[in-house]
């Protein structure tokens, strides 16, 4: 089987890894994390790159969850399009519903982290665009200032930069998801440093390859919807996350 694989550069690492481990071809397109930023416009993308997928592919796999509504409405064209049941990616990276579940259940208000998150920055605005991985930087945050100032003037970019910083107050922990997948130290202890200069408890979750895998190895079972050509992928506002209606 052919899989054309289309996913988020956040999940860089996890995704190569597992398709150089699957049964099938496995080719991957990565698009920059700062789309989540625009819903509409990230569905726009990956429709497009639905719509290019090679006609010989088996099947096209998505690495995203639903992601703020991004991909309600996606359809499948010619080739059936797979993608997890997920609100988003931090049930890939921890590998199943149930487990998600139980950490916004049991644990803190949570601000997760990745390594390819930390390490990809492309200058997009910071904060929790979804209430996924996020975690920016210092420097992204002066650059951002400085754009205010240069646009709005001094008064106005404190106001803005107060406004955006806001989100900030409503996490109690910061949590970096190891995926044992190598080279992860610098971005673990970056996370840790983000945590406690925000006076967020900090702790390390151990992740799991298992869902990636099924994805990419053609695994489709109850964690996974299959879009089949003609289908248009909708919210289903359950457990099951995500449906197939006619497109």
């Amino acid at each position: 089987m052919w899989i054309h694989a289309i996913a988020c550069d956040v999940m860089a690492r996890p995704v190569y890894l597992c398709a150089a481990r699957s049964p099938h071809v496995v080719d991957v397109t990565l698009f920059r994390r700062g789309l989540h930023a625009d819903p509409r416009d990230l569905r726009t993308r990956l429709q497009a790159a639905i719509d290019a997928a090679p006609a010989t592919a088996d099947a096209i796999v998505l690495g995203y969850g639903l992601c703020g509504g991004a991909t309600a409405g996606i359809e499948a064209r010619a080739v059936p399009v797979v993608l997890p049941r997920a609100h988003d990616c931090i049930t890939v990276f921890l590998g199943s519903r149930e487990r998600y579940a139980a950490e916004v259940h049991d644990g803190p208000s949570t601000y997760w982290y990745v390594a390819d998150q930390l390490e990809r920055s492309d200058g997009s605005r910071p904060g929790p665009a979804g209430t996924g991985v996020g975690g920016d930087t210092d420097d992204g945050l002066e650059a951002v200032r400085a754009e205010y100032v240069a646009k709005y003037g001094e008064d106005n970019a404190d106001y803005l930069m107060e406004v955006m910083g806001a989100w900030r107050r409503h996490y109690r922990r910061g949590a970096f998801i190891a995926m044992g997948v190598g080279g992860e130290d610098g971005p673990a202890a970056t996370a840790r440093e983000q945590a406690e200069r925000r006076g967020w408890a900090f702790e390390t979750v151990e992740g799991s390859l298992v869902l990636l895998r099924r994805l990419l190895d053609g695994d489709w079972g109850e964690d996974v919807l299959v879009l089949r050509p003609g289908e248009r992928l909708a919210m289903s506002y359950d457990d099951g996350v995500v449906k197939a209606v006619p497109a």
